[in-house]
């Protein structure tokens, strides 16, 4: 029970990291990295910004082989949170925003819907500074509230 508990807040956790991370390195020091995600500049199917994956995997994958060695232990349970949050950031913000697969193309679901119209609000600023919605499965209400107010006619 406790595994379980720890990977549902490390999971929490990780969607203020995100922000934090986005916001201050991506679009920081890193943003040497991220830009080609924002004014598309690299050809092809792979942009310099897919590193991050890699960045955000190695140290998940550490913390799970330390914790399995270790009994499965704590740090087992927190690797496998960040990795359970990079699954669930890769479906949504590789295949469902950014249709690298076309998968929910029409969608009518409200907070799917404000997850994309927020995610469209933050690529409108191609540079690196005056960015806005910075966080991923939690973003301002003014986009929940655009979609869970509407009449679905």
């Amino acid at each position: 029970m406790m595994g379980f508990l720890i990977i549902i807040s490390v999971f929490f956790i990780m969607e203020g990291l995100t922000w934090v991370i986005h916001k201050y390195i991506m679009h920081g020091f890193l943003w040497v990295l991220h830009r080609d995600h924002h004014d598309h500049s690299t050809d092809g199917h792979f942009e310099r910004n897919d590193y991050f994956f890699v960045i955000f995997a190695v140290p998940a994958i550490a913390l799970m082989y330390v914790g399995a060695i270790q009994g499965y232990n704590y740090l087992f349970y927190i690797g496998l949170g960040i990795s359970i949050y990079g699954m669930a950031y890769f479906f949504v913000h590789d295949i469902f925003i950014h249709q690298r697969i076309g998968f929910l193309k029409k969608t009518k679901n409200p907070y799917l819907l404000a997850i994309r119209r927020a995610h469209k609000q933050h690529h409108k600023h191609t540079g690196k500074h005056d960015g806005e919605c910075f966080g991923f499965l939690w973003v301002p209400v003014k986009y929940f509230k655009m979609y869970f107010n509407k009449d679905n006619k």
